[in-house]
């Protein structure tokens, strides 16, 4: 039988993508000079949560000094940052900073998970390794059996989402826009906390916390 440790183990072992096992090995092995000490993690990184997960939050792929480094999703860089405060806040964590995979950093109601697995780069996956990987997060998806609220963060996770529950329509992305999924779910869009949104303007702390205001207030009706 499938399980989420299972579909952990196959993730953390997946060398299907050439490129992407170059790249994150590339980094793993020069590191950024602030990290220099650090051993980097420099391989696929599984989802991360509450087996009994209500709300799923999904991303593009991991940091290359992020996920990367850490071995945990959005841990150990700024998008991160943004994540886990929001959850903290909606009261989906227990505390509101995710820096190492051995910081304390537990999830209740909620599990996070990314597209593609590997680090790419310039944080851009290409169709066919989105498509090897994508399996990963169907079989997340059916496990996590609890799940009622899907957070998509940016347009690349929404059209994974959406490709997997086959919408159609589907309708145009924006920060803010729900999506009704088959078997009662609720896609939440948001944009992704990446330091050009972030830096910008164009994703601000207020209206990211509100998507897991909503996704808490939909869990809650």
């Amino acid at each position: 039988m499938d399980s989420l440790e299972l579909v952990t183990e196959e993730v953390v072992n997946c060398r299907a993508c050439p490129r992407l096992v170059a790249w994150r090995e590339l980094v793993a092995a020069e590191k950024r000079a602030s990290y220099r000490g650090e051993d980097y993690w420099g391989r696929p990184v599984p989802g991360f949560g509450d087996p009994t997960a209500s709300l799923l939050v999904v991303g593009l792929a991991p940091a290359a000094h992020g996920g990367n480094r850490t071995g945990r999703v959005f841990t150990g860089d700024r998008s991160g940052d943004w994540v886990y405060r929001a959850l903290w806040k909606a009261g989906f964590a227990n505390q509101p900073t995710s820096v190492a995979a051995d910081d304390g950093l537990q999830l209740a109601g909620a599990w996070v998970a990314a597209v593609v697995r590997c680090a790419p780069p310039a944080n851009k996956p290409t169709p066919e390794e989105r498509d090897r990987c994508v399996g990963y997060l169907v079989r997340e998806v059916e496990l996590l059996t609890g799940v009622r609220v899907i957070v998509s963060l940016g347009q690349f996770a929404y059209d994974a989402v959406c490709r997997l529950f086959a919408v159609r329509p589907r309708p145009r992305f924006g920060h803010g826009v729900e999506v009704a999924l088959p078997g009662g779910r609720t896609l939440l869009c948001s944009y992704h906390p990446s330091q050009q949104n972030t830096f910008t303007g164009t994703l601000t702390e207020p209206a990211f916390d509100a998507v897991f205001s909503r996704a808490r207030a939909l869990l809650n009706r």
